[in-house]
């Protein structure tokens, strides 16, 4: 007799990511406008995979999710499969379901004709969390926190460079012209208000993108290069909340610059001779009654969390700089005296060191880690930087002493980070934290995407090395 055959229970479950009918219904009902959606999934380099789908295909996605082949999670910086991920043939690569994030349906801003965006999540079919998706990364994070009755907060600060869409006549990338008058600085105009209003169309479009989106877009500054901006993005309580942000405004902040003529770039150090940009990440926790835990009480210097998250991170970095500083590009940003960190230090008040403690009211204590490029997945940062503060809570690290005064000069005194891309390859693939901070599956699918990427760029010719042996070998 043959086995009676079991119900496929994947047809009739509810959203495990907890979104709702009734949220894409009320859209549409509100949106009468919107023809099409962008679905767009985040993969371990932080691109948005997806698709763009018609207006009469929302409420299914948000009824049944949406099936995606469990490859997308799988794939290398240029789109081409990793097989040692365990991802494509050896599942032969079958479906998965997608389902969207709530909150993040949101309409776009200056498309035509109207289109609207959710962010999705990746799960398998019986509604189990899949592993390697990192926003579910990020989300254990915040649940193994939640456990020990801890909430935490933060957000995420923006580095980009406004580039001109053709190279200068070595080949080399440019600032873009102000879209306002089509000037071109070539001076850093760090905090210069002026240059900034040569811009002013393109931010203005940005802020009118993220209102519509409901992103906090705050501060907009000319940061310490020719072309480099920074946006800042309002605290959020729910640090979920606050990745998502940064998601959202780079895919906005890239459509907008595009509209306008000029290339939104988040390389981390587009510019050899000029400073890369940063992807800073303020993060705090609260209790259950809503007080934050870094916050010193009256009489005391530190609040032991506070040191004792500190201490984790410290302990920890070597091993996560791969997180950090995923791409080749990435170990280009790390110079002395250029903003960016070197070694594992903390300070207070102080931007030469990795992990800086704000001054301010104690009530706002936070903690603002400075290691990532904005080319690194913000989910994947934000997990990792709470996977470290919850190591220094559980085994009550000590930071060590505070550095004061300039942190790159006593940076050879402290405890060394990877040297290179490779060297943080190793460490991150050695590494039993970043295991358990991502998950096994996240940690082999990531550590394998770095891997491949890291022998598609040592195996290339590159123009440096006709310049350097053509003729001298």
């Amino acid at each position: 007799m043959r086995e009676a055959r079991k119900p496929d229970l994947s047809s009739i479950i509810t959203s495990p990511s907890g979104s709702t009918p009734a949220e894409a219904r009320a859209f549409l009902d509100l949106h009468q406008e919107i023809e099409a959606f962008d679905i767009v999934l985040t993969d371990a380099n932080g691109v948005g995979r997806g698709k763009i789908v018609r207006r009469h295909e929302l409420m299914s996605i948000f009824e049944g999710g949406r099936h995606m082949p469990i490859s997308i999670l799988g794939l290398d910086i240029t789109g081409e499969d990793v097989h040692e991920t365990g991802l494509i043939w050896a599942t032969g690569d079958g479906d998965l379901r997608a389902w969207p994030i709530p909150g993040t349906l949101v309409p776009l801003y200056g498309t035509q004709p109207p289109r609207g965006q959710v962010l999705m999540a990746m799960y398998h079919l019986d509604g189990q969390p899949m592993p390697s998706d990192p926003r579910l990364a990020l989300a254990r994070q915040v649940d193994i926190l939640a456990a020990k009755g801890l909430h935490p907060a933060g957000a995420f600060e923006l580095e980009f460079f406004l580039l001109a869409n053709e190279r200068d006549g070595d080949g080399k990338v440019q600032p873009a012209h102000a879209v306002l008058d089509g000037r071109r600085s070539a001076k850093t105009e760090v905090y210069s208000v002026d240059h900034l209003h040569g811009m002013e169309p393109l931010f203005s479009d940005i802020y009118a993108a993220a209102k519509m989106q409901g992103i906090p877009a705050e501060t907009v500054i000319s940061e310490y290069a020719p072309g480099q901006y920074e946006l800042t993005l309002n605290y959020r309580k729910d640090v979920m909340r606050a990745a998502d942000d940064l998601v959202m405004l780079k895919r906005l902040v890239r459509a907008q610059a595009r509209r306008h003529g000029v290339t939104a770039c988040f390389m981390a150090k587009p510019i050899e001779k000029y400073a890369g940009s940063g992807m800073h990440f303020h993060v705090s926790l609260q209790n259950k009654e809503g007080r934050n835990v870094f916050a010193e009480a009256g009489g005391e210097s530190w609040s032991l969390p506070l040191l004792n998250g500190l201490g984790g991170l410290i302990q920890t970095m070597a091993e996560s700089m791969l997180v950090f500083a995923p791409h080749a590009n990435s170990w280009r940003r790390f110079v002395s005296q250029s903003y960016a960190p070197v070694a594992p230090s903390w300070g207070v008040n102080n931007r030469s060191v990795a992990l800086r403690v704000p001054a301010g009211d104690a009530r706002n204590r936070r903690i603002e880690h400075r290691p990532s490029g904005v080319d690194a997945n913000p989910y994947l940062v934000a997990a990792a930087v709470l996977a470290g503060i919850v190591k220094g809570l559980d085994e009550g690290l000590d930071p060590g002493p505070e550095t004061t005064g300039n942190g790159y000069e006593s940076s050879e005194t402290q405890t060394s980070m990877p040297v290179d891309w490779r060297a943080a390859i190793e460490a991150a693939r050695a590494s039993s934290f970043l295991k358990g901070a991502l998950g096994e599956d996240l940690h082999r699918t990531f550590v394998a995407i770095k891997q491949s990427e890291y022998l598609r760029v040592a195996r290339t010719v590159s123009e440096l090395d006709y310049h350097l042996y053509l003729h001298e070998v």
